[in-house]
Formats: C-alpha cells, structure tokens, sequence
C-alpha cells in the first residue's frame, strides 16, 4: 500500500471531515476537501480548523512519504481570505526543508479558482521507525 492509500485509510479524523490525498512524491503533496455545510463556522465561511486539518494532511503525507514515523512538532496558519460553501479547496504541501530529524515544510490552501485562502507551515519530528502500515 503507498502512502497515499495508507493515509487515506488511517487518518480517519481527516477522511470524516472530507479531506483526501490526490497526490503525493517525495517532493510535493496534495490533499483537497469541498467545503460542505459541515464545516461552516458561525459567520457562515468554512471554518479554520477545517481548513487546518486539510493543511495538516498534506503535511502528513510530505513529511511521511519515505516511509518513516513522522509527527508534527509545530506548525503556524495565516488566513488570507474565507472559503465559501462549496469551495474545492486545495492544500499543497513542499519542504521548504527536508532536514532527516527535523523537516519543514510550506502548504498553501487555495481554491478552485487559484485564489489563496490560507498559507500554512510545519515542521516534524522523524522518529527513527517505520510508519505504522495499519
């Protein structure tokens, strides 16, 4: 199983909210949600923490695309603009380092239209095992 499947197998908080991976290398990953009724907040946009978690998976799968137990230690998100009922959002994720205990990486969310809606970094800590495979 790549890490694509196993991921969107194993994080089930992700896959309720509706988040997906659709493309992951050693290099870049994407993960994309269409915000539903679901994941407005009170001012009737797509919540944060939706928008959050869709970074985050993208994240997941960069910093563990070779195969070793990474976990996040830190990560910052910057709202730029809201996403809106019925978005197709996008969440790309590149190192900015791929350091072997302490990679970074950059995320930018946007949505179907291009239009950046949220910029997102993290970095991990890579444990020295493999990544669970169930």
């Amino acid at each position: 199983m790549n890490i694509q499947e196993l991921l969107n197998k194993t994080d089930r908080f992700a896959a309720n909210a509706g988040c997906q991976i659709t493309e992951v290398d050693t290099q870049h990953a994407v993960a994309e949600m269409t915000v539903s009724n679901d994941h407005l907040n009170g001012g009737n946009v797509c919540q944060g923490g939706a928008l959050f978690t869709l970074a985050d998976l993208a994240i997941a799968a960069l910093m563990n695309s070779q195969g070793q137990l990474t976990f996040g230690i830190n990560n910052s998100i910057m709202f730029v603009s809201s996403a809106q009922l019925g978005d197709k959002l996008r969440a790309e994720a590149v190192f900015v380092s791929d350091h072997r205990k302490i990679p970074a990486v950059e995320v930018q969310v946007t949505n179907q239209e291009g239009r950046l809606i949220c910029h997102v970094t993290g970095m991990g800590y890579r444990k020295t095992i493999p990544l669970p495979t169930e």
